[in-house]
C-alpha cells in the first residue's frame, strides 16, 4: 500500500518573487506546475512597469487564471480591450496583448498556466 502524497503551500511564503514598480508577480511550485499570484497598484501596466524591464513590447505568455479582486484588462495590438473583474475565470492565448489595472483599487490574480514564464 502506497501512502498518500500531498504537499502543502501558501503565497505567504512564495519560491520566487518579482517585485517591479507598481507590482509584483509571486509563484510557488508544486511537483511540476507553477502557481502564480499576481498583485498590481492602480497605475500598473504590463508593457510599462514589466515589459520595459524584458524589452518587450506586448506580452507573448499563455494565461489562465482567477481574477481575485480588483479589475484589469487584456488588450490586444489591434485595440480589443476585454474587462477582467473579480471571480472571473480567464483565458488569454500567446497573441501579443498588454493588461493594466483599471480603477483604484489593487488587482490579484491567481495564475494556472504561464506563470513560470510571466516576468522572463
Amino acid at each position: 500500500m502506497n501512502d498518500l502524497a500531498v504537499i502543502i503551500k501558501r503565497f505567504d511564503s512564495p519560491d520566487e518573487i518579482a517585485n517591479f514598480d507598481k507590482g509584483m508577480f509571486e509563484t510557488v511550485k508544486i511537483n511540476n506546475m507553477v502557481i502564480g499570484r499576481a498583485t498590481y497598484e492602480p497605475g500598473w501596466k504590463w508593457s510599462t512597469h514589466v515589459g520595459a524591464l524584458i524589452n518587450k513590447k506586448y506580452c507573448d505568455v499563455e494565461h489562465l487564471g482567477l481574477v481575485v479582486s480588483g479589475n484589469a484588462t487584456a488588450a490586444s495590438p489591434g485595440g480589443k480591450v476585454t474587462m477582467l473583474t473579480p471571480g472571473d475565470i480567464f483565458y488569454v492565448s500567446k497573441e501579443p496583448h498588454d493588461s493594466w489595472v483599471v480603477g483604484d483599487e489593487p488587482y490579484v490574480s491567481i495564475h494556472f498556466l504561464g506563470a513560470e514564464k510571466y516576468t522572463k
